[in-house]
């Protein structure tokens, strides 16, 4: 009996230290569910010490704190007891429901792995993490605006987003915020001017003296009429509010509070330009401008050049209409024009001018006129159409020959002409010979003869090579892919050309072939495309980061020619851009 019940203190005492002797790692979260404005602390701990600790990628949340490591060792009533903690604090980037993944860790040549942890994210929180005084004060005191000039602008009528930070003077916010969610101005021409510094200002908010910074400045050119939305921006700071204690030197001690702030949607509501008094020839200038033709001369000769401007100048949506065509007689040879554009945007909108410039070269005398051109704009401060006429204009061409058809001077006797008997009209057929003799060659074991009998031998080990390399390149699955996706990205860029001038059908054959391209080199699906993943994937192939911007910036022009009206101008140089893009990536790609 007594030695049944010592083997069972024995087995006791050596579950006991068996189970003191298991290895224990794990995930902890402060939170499952928390707002999108709340930070999250997870830590991963572990009773024995370990090396190679590998964290999950926390794709959807930003690190904001951490690693934060800290070991406690101690004993106590004989027990050794030993922790060790790696701690992060994560911010959300967006709501929804997550899955923080697994840790790894190797303990004793062993790897061991966390189990993974589902969180829930809300949306913005009164109280976030729990401080509320402090957090309260915060949101009092710091409010993120959106500065719109006009909410209920025309068509193609400019307006602005000036977005202000403002902070109490009570209270602080540390300089390293950042952009949680910036806006999108999908049915907008947008561009932002450009901030210098950022300048601490003095302002009122709600009757309230506060300071401000302005952060953006966005030009916007409405593309759609109805009501249209602007995303709002989001930001991360870090607020500072004092906590009423001081320091050994007599300073506020502040506390730091995160802090999400956002400036909030704006719809803004786009007026259509009204129908009434619409001109004909209205190609959707918005504006007040000044419209001229002009000739670098009016009196030249045949075969010399001259040089036709169409200018419009002012203050609109300059980049956004096409200027009226020029159109001369039939005998004066006409180049296509030559674009420019001379537009800087401010705060006001586009200011300044754009032009055409052809040139014209008659080919025969004559005085031959330029018809009068008109353009049309609608002026949203007047809210009325107005035309603008050029003047007819005579282009006198002194000397040169005459046009064929030119023969009103002439009589019908006087374009009778003599015809002269010719008595050597067919002197042009020979009448004697003037053969020689030619000496025929033996083919039989001539040098034609003995090079058609080694030609069938001497091919055949050609026919061997050729035949191996065909059986190689059809063997090459990947090859054939890049080659087949190669022709296709050829084939619309082609069609892009031939489409010069109709803008959809252009930009569409234009996106087709990027995405061929980019399937050929990348050996991706058009259902995995995205621009973040393309910019990494030709950065990791080891393309320069400014050929990469340039043919994301290719793209993004496809999207919005469909909002935008695009010029030939325009057409052209997007086509060679993304031809000179294609070829700069195939030098580059690794």
């Amino acid at each position: 009996m007594r030695l049944i019940k010592n083997i069972s203190i024995l087995l006791f005492i050596l579950a006991t230290s068996i189970a003191s002797a298991q290895v224990k790692f794990e995930a902890k979260v402060s939170k499952k569910q928390l707002g999108v404005n709340e930070r999250l602390r997870i830590d991963f701990e572990m009773n024995q010490d370990g090396d190679n600790f590998v964290p999950p990628s926390f794709s959807d949340f930003d690190v904001v704190g951490g690693p934060n490591t800290s070991v406690s060792n101690y004993s106590r009533n004989g027990k050794r007891s030993y922790s060790k903690t790696y701690s992060y604090f994560l911010s959300p980037k967006k709501r929804g429901n997550f899955t923080i993944k697994q840790a790894t860790i190797e303990i004793d040549g062993e790897s061991y792995k966390t189990f993974p942890i589902k969180v829930t994210v809300t949306e913005a929180v009164k109280a976030p993490n729990g401080n509320g005084a402090a957090s309260d004060v915060a949101s009092d005191k710091i409010h993120l605006v959106a500065e719109i000039s006009n909410s209920s602008p025309y068509l193609n009528e400019a307006i602005t987003v000036v977005y202000k930070l403002y902070v109490s003077p009570d209270i602080g916010v540390s300089s390293n915020w950042r952009e949680k969610e910036t806006p999108r101005f999908n049915d907008f021409w947008s561009q932002n001017i450009e901030i210098k510094g950022l300048n601490i200002l003095e302002g009122e908010y709600k009757g309230e003296k506060y300071r401000y910074v302005i952060l953006r400045k966005t030009v916007l050119y409405p593309q759609k009429t109805g009501p249209l939305k602007i995303d709002p921006l989001v930001m991360d700071i870090i607020a500072e509010v004092p906590t009423g204690r001081v320091d050994i030197f007599g300073r506020q001690i502040p506390t730091k509070v995160p802090q999400v702030v956002t400036a909030g949607s704006r719809t803004i509501n786009v007026k259509p330009l009204p129908e009434k008094g619409k001109p004909s020839d209205f190609k959707g200038a918005v504006g007040n401008f000044s419209f001229k033709v002009s000739t670098s001369k009016t009196e030249l000769n045949a075969t010399e050049s001259l040089q036709a401007k169409i200018e419009v100048k002012g203050k609109g949506n300059l980049k956004l209409f096409e200027l009226p065509k020029l159109t001369v007689p039939s005998s004066l040879e006409v180049y296509e024009p030559e674009h420019e554009e001379k537009v800087r945007t401010n705060l006001s909108g586009m200011q300044g001018s754009i032009l055409d410039t052809y040139t014209i070269v008659p080919q025969y005398r004559g005085k031959y006129p330029v018809p009068s051109i008109s353009f049309s704009y609608f002026n949203p401060n007047t809210e009325t159409y107005n035309r603008i006429t050029s003047d007819e204009i005579v282009i006198d061409v002194v000397e040169g020959p005459t046009a064929a058809n030119d023969n009103s001077n002439a009589t019908a006797e006087n374009a009778k002409q003599t015809v002269t008997a010719n008595t050597n009209t067919f002197a042009f057929i020979k009448t004697s010979s003037n053969w020689t003799s030619v000496k025929s060659e033996q083919f039989f074991k001539s040098k034609s003869f003995w090079s058609l009998l080694l030609l069938p031998f001497l091919a055949i080990p050609l026919a061997i090579i050729v035949r191996r390399k065909q059986d190689a390149r059809s063997a090459d699955v990947q090859g054939n892919r890049i080659r087949k996706a190669d022709r296709l990205a050829k084939k619309y860029l082609t069609e892009a050309k031939k489409a010069m001038g109709q803008k959809e059908a252009f930009y569409l054959a234009l996106e087709k072939a990027l995405h061929n391209y980019l399937k050929a080199k990348l050996n991706i699906e058009t259902s995995d495309f995205n621009k973040e993943k393309i910019e990494s994937l030709l950065i990791d192939r080891h393309v320069e980061s400014e050929v990469v911007s340039d043919f994301i910036s290719i793209l993004e022009n496809c999207e919005l020619a469909r909002y935008t009206p695009i010029t030939q101008v325009t057409m052209q140089n997007d086509y060679d851009k993304a031809a000179k893009t294609i070829s700069l990536i195939d030098k580059q790609l690794r």
